[in-house]
């Protein structure tokens, strides 16, 4: 490669590689695993290398890649949290050993000593300490200005808010989520039809990266200290003595530290890490190689990237080729249903790996995936099995094609894929797999609003077979609610009240508890409006829901996919049998004053909440919106108005007081 070439593949390099480390470090949302990342990193340094003219300040070879996030305070490190010199194999090792040998001998060290620690994947830590207490905790950043994460980082339980000694330091650490932790977290978040976490790394870095310290409470952060930044008043002769005191202290210390003389024993720790990498509870990247003698560091010195001292071997991920027997699909609790394939069990980084989820239908066919094909199979983020590619050459002609199934597999319920979706759901709304969520919904308080009759209890009734279907709720006795408690009587009328009291609801929230795809209140309010009755609602065709207002074609074939299904229709007879209301009430005040008006509400308004001024809107027969546009009738301007008002003015829409639509309500 000529000079001329070299350059421009480096300026192709730096671009992808700019653009990765911007989704991996400032989104936490990476498109591309660590491998293919390092991959392109490792191409553009030997480039560099080779052709060092080339070298420029801003390439990410020179610097550590991260901003600081709007939102949050800059803090600038007064040791800068620098990051490592990654290599993928033992030679490299080697000539690190070498180079670290000179420079001992020719400083009069004798035979320098290691630290192999694992490089645990997570989300560099600065936290600072005055006097023995936790005054600022940081991100890495870029190396040299991170962001005041204090906040977040004290609900961390393994952070002590004060020390034992009344001392100042700064340590530094890697936050991380376990590998437990995060599966149990990604499975909440496809239950609840939530975008998946691509990695534990990332659901580290967006959790303590979040503004609201309340969001960031709710995720099972956790911490490893593994450096000593600053310290005032002490001195230390090796890391393995700094890491000594830090755990006397009361920090959670990175817990793999081996201790090694000699370039076999690096060797022989490397390896060690890797075969023991499936049994660790937190996932690594690599495992680092530490210089000991705290004097050696200081004489070797560092980049403006890299410490001179350590360096960070990667491990590659563990590929496996097995058979993909046959392709099974599940339901989950929001009636998703996904292929998952059933694999010949293969051992991969250390586990029996015997199935693994396809995602939708679009996975299966991009990967052009047939029952029989011999499939290559890694661990992606050492935590999750995936197929990455079929091996086409061992095809024998009997591979089988897999089609998604057009009916549920637990109920029988038509199964629909939904424009602009990759996922196929079941419809039914009696299907056993669907239950638990269909009925904490149907109790909610924006549906039929059963008080008391909550998540646990619930539970409890699904699991003690006392229900199995919504309109069992209505078949419920005194006696059957008393059995659940001790002393139940007060506990068992309070519900029975509940439940009866529910029974005269008006219509939109019977068609709100149903959960339809797309159909909330609002929705519910003028599908109740238009329609009148339930019957009158089912017997709808999707014509005559397109011409009601807000109701688009989608809405409407998703509302007539509900209303056609048999357990739709046996659920609303039983509803009816048990004196469940299913028509709309009229208001005695049935006042349409505000028809055809939408309102805009901006700013904080003093004698109502938001939802309280939509209500008394809707009340009279209004709507409300989002956004400001030439069809909006009124803005409704609280105190500290923005650019909704702004917009508003530009517009000439008319713009009213709180005081001004209370006039107009009475």
């Amino acid at each position: 490669m000529n000079k001329e070439q070299a350059k421009e593949r480096i300026e192709e390099l730096r671009k992808n590689v700019e653009y990765h480390a911007k989704k991996y470090y400032d989104e936490d949302k990476p498109e591309i695993s660590d491998f293919e990342y390092d991959m392109m990193m490792l191409e553009l340094r030997t480039l560099e290398s080779q052709f060092p003219e080339l070298i420029t300040k801003d390439s990410l070879t020179q610097k550590v890649g991260g901003t600081v996030k709007e939102g949050f305070e800059k803090v600038e490190h007064e040791v800068p949290l620098q990051s490592l010199q990654d290599v993928f194999n033992f030679e490299e090792i080697e000539s690190f050993e070498k180079r670290v040998k000179k420079q001992a001998e020719e400083n009069g060290i004798e035979n320098p000593r290691y630290v192999v620690e694992t490089k645990i994947d997570g989300l560099s830590a600065a936290l600072e300490y005055k006097n023995g207490k936790l005054v600022r905790g940081a991100t890495r950043g870029n190396g040299l200005v991170g962001e005041d994460v204090t906040q977040n980082l004290k609900t961390i339980k393994t952070i002590p808010q004060e020390l034992p000694e009344k001392i100042d330091i700064t340590v530094r650490g890697e936050v991380f989520i376990s590998k437990k932790d995060f599966e149990k977290m990604n499975q909440e978040r496809e239950e609840n039809e939530e975008e998946l976490f691509a990695n534990a790394r990332n659901a580290a870095a967006g959790s303590l990266r979040q503004l609201d310290s309340k969001i960031t409470k709710t995720r099972p952060l956790d911490i490893y200290i593994f450096n000593v930044q600053k310290i005032d008043g002490k001195e230390f002769n090796s890391h393995f003595e700094e890491l000594e005191y830090l755990r006397k202290i009361g920090f959670n210390v990175n817990p793999v530290c081996i201790y090694c003389k000699t370039k076999e024993e690096i060797f022989e720790a490397i390896k060690k890490i890797g075969e023991d990498r499936e049994n660790l509870t937190f996932g690594i990247d690599g495992a680092v190689v530490k210089v000991d003698d705290l004097n050696l560091r200081k004489i070797m010195g560092t980049t403006s990237k890299v410490p001179k001292w350590a360096i960070a071997y990667k491990y590659p991920p563990e590929q496996k080729v097995t058979i993909l027997k046959d392709i099974v699909c599940q339901v989950g609790r929001t009636g998703v249903i996904t292929p998952m394939a059933i694999l010949e069990p293969v051992k991969v980084a250390g586990s029996t790996i015997s199935k693994t989820t396809l995602h939708n239908e679009d996975f299966i066919k991009e990967k052009d995936l047939k029952i029989g094909d011999k499939v290559i199979i890694q661990k992606a983020g050492d935590v999750i099995p995936e197929i990455v590619e079929v091996v086409v050459s061992k095809r024998t002609g009997e591979e089988k094609n897999f089609e998604m199934p057009k009916a549920c597999p637990v109920c029988g319920a038509e199964a629909v894929r939904e424009e602009g979706e990759a996922a196929i759901r079941c419809t039914g709304i009696e299907c056993p797999a669907k239950l638990y969520r269909n009925l904490v919904h149907f109790v909610s308080r924006e549906a039929m609003n059963i008080d008391g009759l909550g998540e646990n209890i619930i539970g409890i009734l699904l699991e003690k077979k006392m229900i199995s279907n919504i309109a069992d709720i209505y078949d419920l006795k005194f006696e059957d609610f008393a059995s659940l408690k001790k002393k139940g009587e007060k506990f068992a009328q309070n519900l029975i009240d509940s439940i009866n009291l529910s029974k005269k609801n008006d219509l939109y929230r019977l068609i709100t508890a149903f959960g339809i795809r797309h159909v909330g209140v609002k929705a519910a309010k003028t599908l109740a409006k238009t329609f009148g009755d339930i019957d009158k609602l089912s017997a709808a065709t999707v014509e005559n829901l397109s011409e009601v207002e807000e109701i688009g074609p989608i809405v409407a074939n998703s509302i007539v996919e509900f209303f056609n299904q048999e357990q739709t229709k046996d659920l609303i007879s039983r509803l009816k049998n048990a004196g469940v209301n299913t028509i709309r009430l009229k208001e005695e005040n049935d006042d349409d004053r505000f028809a055809g008006k939408t309102f805009v509400l901006t700013g904080s308004l003093e004698k109502y909440s938001r939802e309280e001024a939509s209500n008394i809107i809707e009340k009279f027969g209004g709507k409300t919106s989002s956004s400001v546009s030439k069809k909006t009738s009124y803005v409704l301007a609280g105190d500290d108005a923005g650019s909704k008002l702004t917009k508003a003015q530009s517009l000439g829409v008319q713009i009213i007081t709180e005081q001004e639509f209370e006039e107009m309500c009475k």
